[in-house]
């Protein structure tokens, strides 16, 4: 299988840094926002840099579509660390109405100061920040109960910061995703590309496909013999893209001729994962 390393940094990206910088004296705290199916590789490792000492919340979104144990191990691990952590998914709701109570604990100094001003009623500035589609706009929307921050199921939405108001004393600032020029490791990469942070149509979909195949066949063998009715003997000898071609034939994704096409079961492959009807998948535990 190709090895070759991932790369992707888009002018929007960088724009993105500058904006981050530009903006941090105007803000009280940082949401961060991870994907609690690859919480290591979501995880940009400049925003630590970028934010310098200001407050963080570690938010676990789509927690839904991962699978609830590991979740929990994430969870435990950071907290642990010494971040403060919730598990979230801004789909259905779940975990959003703790964000607020979080935000007013993690910044309980600084309102004790601001009502020693007689500023009690000041409203709370949150950046939000995270990786492209980890779900940021959607969690606005959710917290603020509207639709104001555009929201749509692929990357590079949000090209500009927004600020959004809500009705919980918090004022979101809503930044485009971004991702670091040059991923080294190449498991991370592969991570972002499985899970939507990478736009498709610049990456090979069958390669993506057969790592994700791979994966599953290490991590989630039930789930994948289940989903695609085979059994763990037939796929233990197979390599992610004679996974592929097998599950190509067992869908009917042939084209003229008896050619598999390729493309299609990709592209259904990719699909089904990311909808979770595979099943609560994750592709990281903690170290």
């Amino acid at each position: 299988m190709p090895s070759e390393i991932i790369q992707w940094f888009p002018g929007h990206m960088a724009k993105t840094r500058r904006l981050i910088s530009e903006n941090l004296s105007n803000v009280d705290i940082i949401i961060e926002l991870l994907d609690a199916r690859i919480p290591y590789s979501s995880r940009n490792p400049e925003i630590k840099k970028l934010t310098a000492q200001k407050p963080r919340l570690t938010v676990l979104n789509k927690c839904s579509l991962a699978d609830d144990a590991i979740t929990d191990m994430w969870q435990k691990k950071f907290t642990q660390d010494g971040e403060f952590c919730l598990k979230c998914d801004c789909l259905s709701g779940k975990g959003v109405s703790q964000i607020s109570q979080s935000v007013k604990e993690i910044l309980s100094p600084l309102l004790e100061k601001f009502e020693q001003k007689g500023m009690s009623g000041r409203t709370v500035k949150a950046m939000i920040l995270g990786i492209p589609n980890v779900g940021k706009s959607s969690l606005i929307n959710k917290i603020s109960q509207n639709k104001k921050a555009k929201v749509e199921n692929r990357p590079g939405v949000t090209l500009t910061k927004q600020w959004v108001t809500t009705t919980i004393g918090i004022d979101l600032l809503d930044m485009p995703g971004v991702l670091w020029p040059k991923f080294e490791d190449q498991r991370v990469g592969e991570n972002l590309a499985i899970t939507g942070a990478i736009k498709d149509d610049i990456l090979d979909n069958e390669r993506i496909a057969a790592v994700l195949l791979t994966r599953l066949k290490e991590l989630y063998p039930d789930l994948l013999c289940q989903r695609y009715k085979t059994i763990k003997e037939d796929i233990s000898p197979l390599d992610g893209y004679d996974m592929l071609t097998l599950i190509a034939k067992k869908r009917g994704c042939i084209i003229k001729g008896g050619e598999i096409d390729t493309e299609r079961v990709s592209n259904m492959l990719i699909d089904e994962y990311r909808s979770a009807k595979i099943g609560k998948i994750s592709l990281e535990v903690p170290k």
